[in-house]
C-alpha cells in the first residue's frame, strides 16, 4: 500500500511538472500602482529577450496576495506587485499552501498624493486635517463621535469652504494601507493629543484606521483612470493615489502640499515628503526553471538601464533607491535569496 501511495505521488509531481511546463508566458498579479512599472519592464523583456511578453494583471496588492499564496502550479501566478511589503500573515498563507520559498525585490518608492484638478485652487494640509476629514469616527470636544465634518472648513477656517469629496483606493489596495499606516495613524494621534483623548489599543486602531462609509470618501476601485476622469468632471473633488500616476498626469492634475510638502520626485527620494513608501515586487522560487524567463525577467527588472534614476523606469515616475540599496536588492534579487518571517514580523 505504502509502495503504491509512493508511485501515485511521484506520478502526480510528474504530471504537474509537466503542466507547468506547458505554461510559456510569465503572469504577474497585484498593486495598481507598480502595474505600470512592471508592464513598462514586461514590454522591454518582450522586445530585446526573446521570451514571449509577461502577462501583468492590476488587482490590488491584497487581492494579489491571496492569488500568489494559493498555490504552487502552472493556474498560479508567478510573480505579484505590491505597494507595501508582504505582511508575516500572508507568508503564513503562502507557506500553508505550499509556497514555500518567496523573493522579495524591491523596486524603488512612491510617494501618496492628494491631487485635485489642474484648474482648482491650490490646497495646502497637514495630515491631521486629511484624518479629521476621512475618519469615520473623531475626537470632538473630548469624545469620540461619529465625523461631523461636511465641509473642510468645518475642519480648519485656512480650508476651502467645500464639501468634503475624496475618491480613493479600496480596502484590497496597498496604497490604501499606506494611506492608513502614513496618514490616518499619524494625523489621529496628533488629534487625540490635541484633544486629550487616551484609547485602549483596540479602540485606538477602531478610531485611527476606518474611513469614513457615508459618501464623503469615495472608493474609486483599483482605476487610478477612473479617478483623473472624475477629478476632472469636479474640480473640488480630490484624489488620493500614488505620485507616479499624477506625474503621468501633470496635464491635467496637480497635488496638495502635505505637512508643508509638495509631492516632487526630490521630496520623495530625500524622504522630505512625508508620505512616502516602497515599492515591492515577489516572485515564486518554486516557478522559476518550469516558468520560463524568471530569471532574467528578474535581471532585467534589477538592471541599471531600468530601476537606476536614469533608467526607462524613471521616465514612469518611479523614484530610484540610492546606488548602494540596489545593488544590495538586486544582489538578493538574482540569487533568489528568499524573505523570512522574522524579516516580516520586524517590519510590521
Amino acid at each position: 500500500m505504502l509502495k503504491k501511495t509512493i508511485v501515485l505521488a511521484a506520478l502526480a509531481t510528474v504530471a504537474a511538472a509537466g503542466a507547468a511546463e506547458a505554461r510559456d508566458q510569465i503572469r504577474f498579479v497585484g498593486s495598481s500602482t507598480v502595474y505600470p512599472f512592471t508592464t513598462t519592464v514586461a514590454e522591454n523583456f518582450g522586445k530585446t529577450t526573446g521570451n514571449k511578453t509577461p502577462i501583468v494583471e492590476s488587482t490590488g496588492t491584497g487581492g494579489g496576495m491571496k492569488l500568489f499564496c494559493a498555490g504552487v502550479g502552472t493556474e498560479h501566478p508567478d510573480f505579484t506587485n505590491a505597494s507595501r511589503r508582504m505582511k508575516a500573515s500572508e507568508l503564513e498563507t503562502c507557506q500553508k499552501n505550499g509556497v514555500q520559498d518567496v523573493t522579495e525585490i524591491k523596486v524603488g518608492y512612491d510617494g501618496i498624493v492628494v491631487a485635485n484638478d489642474k484648474a482648482a485652487p491650490e490646497m495646502a494640509i497637514s495630515r491631521k486635517q486629511l484624518y479629521l476629514a476621512l475618519a469615520k469616527q473623531v475626537p470632538v470636544d473630548g469624545k469620540i463621535v461619529a465625523n461631523p465634518y461636511a465641509s473642510w472648513n468645518e475642519i480648519d477656517a485656512s480650508l476651502p469652504n467645500e464639501k468634503i469629496e475624496v475618491l480613493g483606493p479600496p480596502p484590497t489596495s496597498g496604497t490604501r494601507d499606506a494611506f492608513v499606516e502614513l496618514v490616518m495613524e499619524v494625523g489621529c494621534e496628533a488629534a487625540l493629543k490635541e484633544q486629550k483623548v487616551e484609547l485602549g489599543k483596540d479602540e485606538m486602531k477602531a478610531v485611527c484606521q476606518q474611513v469614513r462609509e457615508d459618501g464623503a470618501y469615495v472608493e474609486a476601485g483599483e482605476n487610478d483612470n477612473l479617478i483623473v476622469q472624475k477629478l476632472q468632471a469636479n474640480p473640488n473633488a480630490f484624489g488620493i493615489f500614488g505620485y507616479s500616476f499624477l506625474d503621468q498626469n501633470s496635464g491635467a492634475l496637480k497635488g496638495a502640499k502635505v505637512d508643508g510638502e509638495v509631492p516632487t520626485y526630490e521630496a520623495i527620494a530625500s524622504g522630505a515628503y512625508p508620505v512616502s513608501r516602497s515599492l515591492y515586487v515577489y516572485a515564486k522560487n518554486a516557478h522559476v526553471g518550469t516558468i520560463p524567463g524568471m530569471k532574467e525577467f528578474i535581471a532585467e527588472y534589477t538592471s541599471p538601464r531600468a530601476w537606476s534614476a536614469d533608467g526607462y523606469l524613471a521616465d514612469k515616475g518611479l523614484i530610484a533607491m540610492p546606488d548602494a540599496e540596489r545593488e544590495k536588492v538586486a544582489q538578493a534579487a538574482n540569487s533568489l535569496q528568499p524573505i523570512t518571517m522574522e524579516q516580516l514580523k520586524a517590519s510590521h
